[in-house]
């Protein structure tokens, strides 16, 4: 991860606009920046974590003249106590955020856990942890960190989905409807896909889960063998060598039976142009919508 950052890095981390950092840096003397040797002002990985910090703290109604009195050790402190009373979803982003930037794997998982007891499994994926991705997603698209870390990060958080996968056992019954789970080739973003496959789990369905970079050919085979009622499929990248249409209208003409359950940035929040194929398409925009289409 960089070791110097601009007060505009400062900015996109912490959310106080930097016009605000430079009143608060002369007035109270909570960063000491150093310079460069053209006289450019630069902050440390310890200026970043501390502005986090600070920033946790003031936005739930601390003031700034209180908690610039505040050495290190106490800041710290008060923010572990704030915290820890796990009042509220959105504060345990800004602590996740001061995980990734410490890369301290047991704070990861101890926060992810205890959100998980007091908030429950669905309510921590859905108002901490897809948050907090995609606030890390702008970390890393601006530079802050590297791909190794967001995809160290991003690996944890799969693997606590994927133990809630497995934690459901034995919830099938005879009125299950069957789900087959799908991302198309060269399409890697799976952790949408995998929470949709913990939701329809919960809901006591049969699942078949293929994952990332499906063939299509493979699709409709596999198709053909489970015989699912929906597919499932989440479209964030690019696709490969054809455009959303066609992929829509391949997968009308050459699946013949299920419902296609769809969603991703490509269907809700990208400027292509597309239309249904059929009634037998539905795109949910987020997974409050998918778990009513459950």
């Amino acid at each position: 991860m960089p070791t110097k950052y601009s007060i505009k890095d400062l900015e996109r981390v912490s959310g106080i606009k930097a016009h605000t950092l430079r009143i608060w840096e002369q007035r109270y003397e909570i960063l000491n920046p150093e310079r460069t040797e053209t006289n450019i002002r630069y902050y440390s990985n310890a200026d970043l974590k501390r502005i986090l910090n600070i920033s946790l703290l003031n936005n739930n109604g601390y003031k700034i003249s209180n908690i610039a009195k505040l050495s290190d050790e106490n800041l710290v402190q008060e923010v572990e106590k704030f915290l820890g009373s796990y009042k509220d979803e959105s504060h345990q982003i800004d602590n996740l955020v001061l995980c990734l930037m410490d890369m301290d794997e047991f704070r990861f998982e101890s926060t992810i856990n205890n959100s998980i007891q007091h908030f429950g499994f669905e309510n921590t994926i859905e108002k901490v942890v897809f948050p907090f991705l995609r606030h890390m997603g702008n970390m890393w698209l601006t530079g802050l960190i590297t791909p190794a870390q967001e995809h160290y990060i991003s690996n944890l958080v799969r693997q606590k989905i994927i133990v809630g996968i497995d934690s459901l056992k034995g919830l099938e019954t005879v009125a299950s409807k069957r789900f087959l789970f799908f991302l198309p080739s060269l399409e890697l973003h799976e952790m949408g896909l995998l929470y949709a496959h913990y939701l329809a789990k919960a809901q006591g369905h049969k699942c078949f889960y293929l994952g990332q970079s499906v063939p299509f050919e493979d699709l409709i085979t596999i198709t053909k063998n489970a015989k699912p009622d929906f597919i499932v499929c989440i479209l964030t990248a690019a696709l490969q060598d054809t455009t959303l249409n066609e992929f829509l209208y391949s997968c009308n003409s050459q699946i013949e039976g299920p419902e296609f359950l769809m969603s991703g940035r490509l269907l809700v929040a990208s400027d292509e142009k597309y239309r249904l194929p059929s009634p037998r398409f539905h795109v949910f925009n987020d997974f409050a919508d998918f778990k009513k289409l459950l």
